[in-house]
């Protein structure tokens, strides 16, 4: 089973001076993740996550060039790659896919060109710059569809539209196996407790010959249940025939918020949020509950043949300039008026000011 992170905004992070230790004493937490036998980096792109006027998003600002500046510090450090391709110019997810500004006007087939497109773009400049992905995402979080309207999935509780969708992810995976014909491709779902929705979603891909080796899913206990029911469903889904990997994991190690110039900082998961009945209980969210959590989780992907694993962001250290939206982003993605502040910071495997915590040593190869 690989063991893999995503440290998409890592370079930020150096930049605006993060400093991670381990009893007091600065440390390189990529050399200490290689250490534990974490040797795989995902790493997302975003089209074009800038405003008009140059105005970054933030979050990493995870355009190509990030991707292969942090690809070849990574490459020189020995990680694989796997290739997060979004489709949108910030954040997609299961509430968001937003169409590129550079793509709107376009409809289901001029979409699956402009996909095409720009995945062979990415893929060939990785290639040229020596950091071809050993792995790509055609899309991420796609449970309800991507690039919405024309490739929605869900609305309102009705799920339909394969065709035009299956356009669209059949023109990402050609121009995977065109320019990149070893790597794996995953198609990356949330929502996974829901067996329902993967064997039909899945069964679709088949159907349309989708060409793919990788069903991938996203686990948060506060959203996507125990982790029993996340196996269940990966282990239904063995009859496609496919690679079953979490290319998302995360835990909290506290509900307090973090200060930030006078100001306390919203959390996604906090006090009033983080509350999984039964759950809870056995791994409570603190350091040793967030180490706990990790250790089980490993064993158990383990005992079900799961291939890879993931931990989502666990370098992304609260601070200033560290944010999961600038006020551009935020205005991009119709969500303004929020605090702009990194809400995940409690979820990382370092705390809020860069210290080792526990869980670090349980996310490692046994």
């Amino acid at each position: 089973m690989i063991l893999g992170i995503d440290t998409s905004t890592y370079l930020e992070e150096l930049e605006n001076g993060a400093v991670y230790r381990r009893d007091g004493k600065p440390i390189d937490p990529l050399d200490a993740f290689t250490a534990n036998g974490v040797d795989w980096m995902r790493i997302r792109i975003w089209n074009d996550p800038y405003a008009a006027d140059g105005t970054p998003y933030l979050a990493g600002s995870c355009d190509l060039n990030n991707y292969i500046r942090l690809g070849r510090l990574a490459k020189s450090k020995g990680y694989k790659l796997l290739m997060d391709l979004h489709y949108s110019d910030f954040w997609a997810d299961p509430g968001k896919q937003m169409i590129p500004k550079a793509w709107r006007g376009l409809d289901g087939d001029g979409l699956a060109d402009a996909v095409y497109e720009f995945t062979k773009h990415c893929l060939e400049e990785a290639v040229r710059a020596d950091v071809a992905p050993e792995m790509i995402q055609v899309g991420n979080e796609i449970t309800n569809g991507l690039l919405w309207p024309v490739g929605r999935l869900e609305e309102n509780g009705q799920r339909g539209n394969y065709g035009t969708f299956c356009r669209i992810i059949a023109a990402g995976c050609r121009a995977c196996r065109e320019i990149t014909p070893n790597a794996g491709i995953a198609l990356h779902l949330e929502r996974s407790n829901d067996q329902a929705v993967y064997q039909e979603f899945f069964t679709e891909m088949e159907k349309a010959g989708i060409d793919y080796d990788i069903i991938g899913a996203s686990y948060y206990p506060y959203w996507h249940g125990t982790p029993e029911e996340l196996f269940a469903n990966l282990d239904a889904c063995r009859h496609f025939g496919k690679q079953r990997m979490v290319l998302e994991l995360g835990y909290g190690f506290t509900t307090a918020p973090y200060a930030l110039d006078g100001q306390t900082q919203r959390l996604v998961i906090d006090a009033d949020r983080a509350c999984v009945p039964g759950f809870t209980e056995k791994y409570p969210i603190t350091p040793d509950g967030q180490a706990a959590f990790i250790r089980d989780f490993l064993k158990l992907a383990k005992q079900h043949e799961i291939d890879g694993v993931f931990y989502w962001e666990p370098l992304w250290l609260p601070g200033k300039n560290i944010c999961w939206a600038s006020p551009a982003g935020q205005e991009y993605i119709g969500e303004s008026g929020k605090s702009t502040a990194n809400e995940w910071a409690n979820q990382c495997l370092f705390d809020y000011n860069g210290n080792f915590l526990p869980a670090f040593s349980s996310f490692r190869k046994t």
